[in-house]
């Protein structure tokens, strides 16, 4: 099984789905062999078991947005609780931003010249191994898959 294989059955994977040039669909997948709670802002937050989906509507506009994984969580019935990694504010629905580290998958939706803007950051440290891979129904760009699978920090 080559490298890749291996990494894109192992990661948590984000493929920005595009509805129309108004609004995005987010498909947050969990191909790690472990839980992660995603957790997007904004959008809120969710448990995600291996191979479990979360689907994620965003509105066309959105900026200075993002989405990771949190590791290591304990959540009580009404949502409250900690994560060891990617933290927000002790709440399964985040409000805010992750506490470092988290890999990062940062976004911004129909911006300069109507055109949307994606990266993986490690700038708050590295958790998860992490995919971010556009899918369009009607784009005319030719974006690549992010992929970063180690902690490049050391």
């Amino acid at each position: 099984m080559s490298h890749l294989t291996k990494f894109l059955t192992s990661s948590l994977l984000f493929s920005l789905l595009i509805i129309s040039t108004n609004a995005a669909t987010f498909e947050i997948r969990n191909n790690c062999p472990y839980t992660v709670w995603a957790a997007a802002s904004p959008g809120g937050g969710r448990r995600l078991d291996r191979g479990q989906t979360w689907y994620l509507n965003v509105p066309a506009g959105t900026s200075m947005a993002r989405i990771w994984g949190r590791t290591n969580c304990n959540f009580d019935g009404s949502g409250r609780g900690r994560c060891q990694t990617g933290d927000c504010t002790g709440g399964l629905e985040c409000k805010g931003w992750g506490v470092p580290p988290n890999t990062l998958a940062e976004y911004a939706l129909n911006q300069f010249g109507n055109l949307d803007f994606y990266d993986i950051s490690l700038v708050d440290g590295f958790n998860i191994p992490m995919e971010f891979s556009p899918t369009s129904s009607g784009g005319s760009g030719k974006c690549q898959a992010l992929l970063c699978t180690a902690d490049i920090n050391g």
